[in-house]
């Protein structure tokens, strides 16, 4: 059986609605086929309207033909009659008819050797006059009618003599040609000349010299009916008998040229429009605004013109507005497509989607008829240009802040040369500016739309492209700290400095667009305003976080070189002191950071940095095995003496002191008497929580306390949390399945304290040490 072939439709369903997620496209699809329909019907109903009327014409001018040929037919048939009746009743007939026929012959030498004499002396005052007329093309033209009226004449003997001299020999009829060759060559320059009248009808019209448009169409007219009773005779020639016809001097009709000026007169107007849009079009096809612009100054002011100056000087059955406006919309529509096709900026297709609805209202104001202007410009598809907009906004953004990036990555990783420094002596790079230059340029472009959909959809993509840049920014940095940590020897200098204007660039950024967002809200509203504002919102909330990854990473790179030091600490070199080296390496990275990282960032990097310090610093004192007391107690205070100065240096004293406030509390722990330990213990366990695990380690780690009385102490305290009803992080274990939950509970202030950040490593590294 053969295989059944699937229809057009089913096959075009078929790749739409490729999934059940493509069923929730089914109104967009709907309405997409509900405006080609319309567009479909308008072509359609405008084409058959249009061959209705032709065809409604040709029947007329048929009929009348046919009219005229019958009543051509009666009056030969009826001549034919009397002339052969008069054959009959009048003796001599046949010699009457020859003698007439001579003096006939003779009138008509006499005629043509006159004419042939003067044809040189009447053209040279032809060709006077139509030199004189075609010196100025918008002039009056005062001797046009005087020109075709002489040239027809002159045309008709023309046709007439070559006619006759048919039954010639080659050699007299090519002597005659070359007699006539002026008259022709006059005879197309007259025709170059009213069609050259004919494209400047309009600018004819601006001059003042209307008299020559209805000279034109009286030429036009006066031809159309020659051609017509050229065109009767060849058909009453083919109707009657060919003797009978021949007996009629008009007969030489058969020789005259169908010229068709009323048809040529139209076909010349619509190339002038033609011609008049594509220049428009060449003048500036690298700018389309500026060919719309240019087309705003003089498109309204030929419609206004031609209502007023050109239809008064045809005649009604023209139909010249009808014939003017149709081609200007064509026109139009054709130069608009070109433009369309060749994907302008996004500005211009913006520009254009409000000029095509002032299009319509114009029209409307003018009072042209609708039908008139069918099909719609651009078919009517003015939701396409939207859509190819925002396509280019995407395609162009992506591509400006993707390049502009990709500057900003190339020096990232090579840092041949320091970053720049701004106006406030701060790195960064100049790739953040320029994005936010590129945004705000098509933010301008859609404000100006006056669409709040248009401005909601440009905000939320470049909403998006602001995340991506800051996801392949934070790639960028890890990727960058990774080879400094793995492979240091390989990796070029100046990391820390680029980190730093990458940080400096977040800040600036979402200044930036939050400036963006309180310039926008105000301008929209409803459902786009909450689209505009969370997109930035989103946005300003990346930039903080790739800001915040960044101080880390300058935090890390201090910790990254201090690893020899902290591996030292609560060590037997200990004892001798290694703060000192910390403290060096801490100031020294964080001058270069205080003169050129934000402020703000400044702040934020150096509460993280003291954080970082005693993550450090305590989970070095959880993991010393042994701790000799008090020895081991008067070196972290002489420690933390040490470093005290640098911290109080980049903030205020007293913050610096509540941040190191938890070393007092661990030294009391460490310091107090077996029965005494409780005692210590609860201020620590009021503002850290119980962190049981951390004090017990502590405990086991003091020197001064044997097995028995770690027990005892850590007894003590765990009775002291139950009382008290403390929370306690309990790290669980099914199995053997690798899995850890981890439940915590706690009454203690709600913002977490360094000791949880301790216990939440400490955690996982036991369950990682397993």
């Amino acid at each position: 059986m053969a295989p059944v072939e699937t229809p057009a439709v089913s096959r075009e369903l078929s790749e739409f609605f490729q999934s059940p997620d493509d069923l929730l496209k089914i109104a967009a699809f709907r309405k997409k086929l509900m405006k080609e329909k319309a567009s479909i019907d308008a072509k359609l109903k405008s084409g058959v309207k249009e061959q209705l009327d032709a065809t409604r014409d040709g029947l007329k001018k048929l009929f009348g033909t046919r009219n005229n040929v019958q009543v051509i037919r009666d009056e030969m048939a009826a001549v034919d009659t009397a002339c052969r009746s008069t054959a009959k009743d009048v003796k001599m007939f046949d010699q009457i008819s020859r003698v007439s026929l001579v003096h006939r012959n003779f009138a008509q030498t006499d005629e043509m050797v006159q004419n042939l004499t003067e044809l040189y002396d009447k053209l040279d005052v032809i060709s006077s006059m139509l030199e004189a007329d075609r010196q100025d093309v918008l002039g009056p033209a005062p001797n046009l009618l005087a020109i075709h009226h002489q040239l027809t004449q002159l045309e008709a003997f023309r046709n007439q003599m070559m006619l006759q001299a048919k039954s010639a020999s080659a050699d007299d009829r090519n002597t005659l040609s070359r007699y006539f060759q002026r008259l022709n060559k006059e005879l197309a320059i007259f025709e170059d000349y009213i069609w050259d009248i004919a494209r400047n009808i309009l600018p004819i019209v601006r001059a003042g010299n209307g008299t020559a448009i209805v000279k034109l169409v009286k030429i036009a007219e006066v031809e159309g009916r020659e051609d017509e009773k050229a065109l009767a005779i060849k058909l009453v020639k083919k109707a009657a008998r060919l003797d009978a016809a021949a007996k009629f001097n008009s007969i030489i009709a058969n020789s005259r040229k169908i010229k068709l000026y009323r048809s040529n007169l139209m076909t010349e107007i619509r190339r002038s429009i033609e011609k008049l849009f594509h220049d428009a079009h060449e003048k500036d096809k690298d700018s389309p605004s500026a060919f719309l612009e240019e087309l705003q100054k003089w498109f309204w002011k030929d419609i206004v013109r031609i209502k007023s100056g050109v239809v008064p000087l045809f005649p009604p059955d023209y139909n010249i507005l009808s014939v003017y406006v149709k081609q200007y919309h064509k026109s139009l529509d054709e130069t608009l497509r070109r433009i369309v096709d060749n994907d302008p900026d996004a500005g211009f297709l913006l520009t254009l989607h409000a000029w095509l609805g002032e299009y319509r209202e114009s029209m409307d104001e003018l009072e042209i008829d609708p039908e008139l202007l069918q099909p719609p410009l651009l078919e009517g598809r003015e939701q396409s240009l939207i859509d190819d907009y925002l396509k280019v906004i995407i395609q162009k953004l992506d591509e400006w802040t993707s390049n502009a990036m990709a500057t900003d990555a190339k020096a990232f990783s090579a840092r041949t040369e320091a970053p720049e420094l701004d106006s406030e002596n701060l790195y960064g790079l100049d790739g953040a500016v320029l994005m936010f230059q590129i945004i705000n340029q098509q933010v301008d472009v859609a404000m100006e739309s006056g669409q709040s959909s248009i401005l909601a959809q440009v905000v939320k993509e470049s909403g998006r492209i602001m995340r991506k840049n800051q996801a392949e920014t934070i790639k960028l940095v890890e990727g960058e700290y990774k080879k400094l940590v793995e492979k240091p020897e390989e990796v070029p200098g100046g990391l820390v400095e680029y980190v730093i204007a990458v940080a400096n660039d977040q800040i600036r950024c979402a200044d930036f667009a939050e400036a963006l967002s309180a310039r926008l809200e105000p301008r929209v509203g409803g459902k786009y305003k909450s689209m505009v504002v969370e997109s930035l919102n989103s946005a300003i909330d990346g930039y903080l976080d790739v800001a915040k990854k960044c101080t880390q990473t300058l935090i890390d790179t201090i910790f990254n070189d201090l690893n020899p030091a902290t591996k030292l600490l609560f060590t037997q070199s200990w004892y001798s002191g290694v703060m000192s080296q910390v403290v060096e390496t801490i100031r020294d990275y964080m001058s270069d950071y205080k003169a050129y990282l934000n402020p703000s960032l400044l702040e934020l990097l150096v509460t993280d940095l003291i954080d970082a310090f005693l993550i450090n610093y305590l989970n070095a004192l959880r993991r010393a095995s042994k701790l000799r007391m008090p020895t081991a107690a008067d070196r972290i205070r002489e420690d933390i003496s040490e470093v005290f100065p640098v911290f109080a240096n980049l903030k205020p004293a007293r913050e610096v002191e509540e941040q190191l406030e938890v070393m007092e509390q661990i030294i009391a722990l460490l310091t107090a008497s077996q029965s005494l330990v409780f005692l210590s213990y609860w201020p620590f366990a009021k503002k850290h929580g119980p962190n049981l695990q951390f004090v017990e380690a502590l405990m086991k780690a003091r020197d001064d306390l044997d097995r028995s009385g770690v027990n005892e102490v850590m007894d003590s305290i765990k009775r002291k949390v139950k009382d008290e009803n403390l929370g306690e992080r309990k790290y669980l274990t099914r199995g053997r399945c690798n899995l850890v939950l981890t439940l915590v509970a706690t009454l203690t202030a709600e913002e977490p304290t360094i000791m949880k950040k301790i216990i939440v490593q400490t955690g996982f590294s036991a369950f990682l040490g397993r």
